[in-house]
C-alpha cells in the first residue's frame, strides 16, 4: 500500500469517527433530560421499562418516555415544579380521556376497538388503574391476576363465585375474561359475543340446537333459568324445579298445582315437592330432537 492511499484512507477513518462523535453529541443535546433525574439507584420502578417493550418506543432511552408522556419540555426545564405533559400520576394524575389517548395512540386494534362507550370506560377508569406500562408482569394481565383484578371492584360478583354451584373460576378452569371483555363489548355486560346465548354457546355447544323441538325461553335467553356467576340451586338455576317451571307453566296439559312451602307443615307433604322436579320427566329442557319430544320428554 502506498503512503498515498494510506493517508486517504487515514483520512476516511478520521471523518468517520468525526462524524459519529458529533452525531452522538447532537443526539445527547436533543434527548430529554429524563435519566438524568430519575436515575435507576433511585427510581427502580422507572428503570423497570426498559425491560418492556414500552421501553423501545422512539429508538429508547430517554425518549421512549415522551413517546407516552408527551415532550413536557417545562418538565425537562423545571424538574418537580411543572408537572409532565401527560402523568399517570400519582402526582399531577391527567385526567382519564387524556392517559387513555396517549395508550390508544398505539393500542388501537382488534377488541381495543370497543373501548369507546364500554361500561369500564364510562366510569371513567384509565388504562393504568389495570395495567402498568413500567412493569413487564401487569402490561398483559391473564389467569388468577386478571380475576383478582376484576373482583376488587366487581364484589357481588366475587361473593356468586362462593355459592354452591357456579362457573369454575375460584378453581381457575376458567376466568373472567373468557365471557366478558374489559375493553367492551357489541353486547350487554361487554361480552365477547353480540348476545348472551351466544356467549353461552362457546362452551355449551350440546345447546346451542337447532332442535325439532324447541324451549323458547332457552333459545330466547340463558339467564331467564341461569344465572351466570353462582345460584344456591343446581345447576346455576335462578330458582329450584318445580318452582322455576311454575313461573311460566301455571296449568299447562296436565294438572299444574302450585308445589309450596306450604305442604311441608301441619299436613300432608307433597311428593312432588320432596326430592322430584319437573326435570324428572322433561329431560330435554334445551330442546328435542325425537320425533315424540313435544313435550321434552325425550
Amino acid at each position: 500500500m502506498t503512503a498515498t492511499k494510506l493517508k486517504t484512507l487515514l483520512g476516511v477513518c478520521a471523518a468517520l469517527l468525526l462524524h459519529s462523535v458529533l452525531h452522538s453529541a447532537v443526539a445527547a443535546e436533543e434527548e430529554p433530560g429524563c435519566l438524568d433525574c430519575h436515575k435507576a439507584e433511585a427510581d427502580s420502578s422507572v428503570h423497570s421499562i426498559f425491560g418492556t417493550v414500552h421501553g423501545t418506543l422512539l429508538g429508547g432511552g430517554a425518549t421512549s418516555c415522551t413517546a407516552c408522556h408527551g415532550p413536557s419540555e417545562a418538565h425537562d426545564r423545571r424538574g418537580k415544579k411543572a408537572p409532565p405533559d401527560i402523568s399517570f400520576g400519582p402526582q399531577w394524575p391527567s385526567d382519564a380521556n387524556t392517559r387513555n389517548a396517549s395508550c390508544q395512540g398505539c393500542h388501537d386494534n382488534e377488541d381495543l376497538l370497543l373501548w369507546t362507550g364500554s361500561a369500564h370506560q364510562q366510569e371513567d377508569l384509565t388504562c393504568n388503574d389495570c395495567h402498568s406500562a413500567h412493569q413487564p408482569d401487569t402490561q398483559t394481565i391473564g389467569g388468577e391476576a386478571s380475576q383478582q383484578l376484576c373482583l376488587n371492584c366487581h364484589t357481588q360478583v366475587r361473593a356468586e363465585l362462593h355459592l354452591p354451584s357456579r362457573h369454575p373460576i375460584v378453581e381457575r378452569k376458567t376466568a373472567c375474561v373468557d365471557c366478558h371483555n374489559p375493553h367492551g363489548g357489541t353486547g350487554e355486560a361487554d361480552l365477547h359475543q353480540v348476545t348472551l346465548n351466544d356467549n353461552c354457546f362457546s362452551c355449551h355447544q350440546d345447546k346451542r340446537g337447532p332442535f325439532l323441538w324447541e324451549h323458547p325461553p332457552a333459545a330466547e335467553d340463558c339467564a331467564l333459568c341461569h344465572r351466570p356467576h353462582g345460584s344456591v340451586n343446581e345447576p346455576l338455576l335462578n330458582a329450584r324445579g318445580p318452582a322455576l317451571c311454575q313461573q311460566c307453566h301455571a296449568a299447562a296439559f296436565h294438572p299444574s298445582v302450585p308445589y309450596g312451602s306450604e305442604s311441608l307443615s301441619g299436613g300432608t307433604s307433597s311428593q312432588n315437592i320432596l326430592g322430584k322436579n319437573c326435570m324428572n320427566c322433561h329431560s330435554q329442557v334445551h330442546g328435542s330432537n325425537h320425533p315424540s319430544g313435544a313435550r321434552l320428554t325425550r
